[in-house]
């Protein structure tokens, strides 16, 4: 596999929409973005607040940046609170780590870019992006 497609990311998207739902959370947004960092996708359900374009870019950007997802980081910015902001400064202050960014993987544990969701709490964005991931046929790290 080469990357994900606009069609993979789109599904990936959807499901995590369906799965938010399905457990009654709050309106979501999610991004997809390239194992770079470039957006591939990015959509918004009815309901869901605007500024939730840079949230769920900040959570999927400082998974894809860093190489660990938004649990690993916020467990890293309780332990070391200097390592993460020197990162998010490096970052243009453009990371929220929290759970919610889901670095995405093929079956052969190359990470191919990264999924950040937000709308509801930061566990249950993760909980609903794990499951997008999933039913887009991906192996995510949340």
């Amino acid at each position: 596999m080469a990357g994900i497609s606009l069609s993979r990311a789109r599904q990936m998207i959807r499901k995590t929409f369906d799965a938010g739902k399905e457990a009654r959370m709050n309106p979501l947004s999610a991004v997809v973005l390239d194992e770079g960092g470039n957006i591939i996708a990015f959509e918004r359900q009815d309901g869901a607040s605007p500024g939730r374009f840079q949230i769920a870019h900040g959570k999927a950007h400082g998974a894809v940046m860093l190489g660990m997802p938004g649990s690993a980081q916020m467990a890293r910015a309780e332990a070391q609170a200097y390592f993460m902001a020197a990162a998010n400064g490096a970052f243009g202050g453009a990371l929220v780590p929290v759970p919610g960014g889901i670095l995405l993987k093929d079956s052969k544990g190359r990470t191919l870019g990264a999924l950040g969701v937000t709308g509801d709490t930061s566990d249950n964005d993760a909980v609903a992006g794990k499951a997008g991931v999933e039913a887009a046929g991906l192996v995510p790290e949340v």
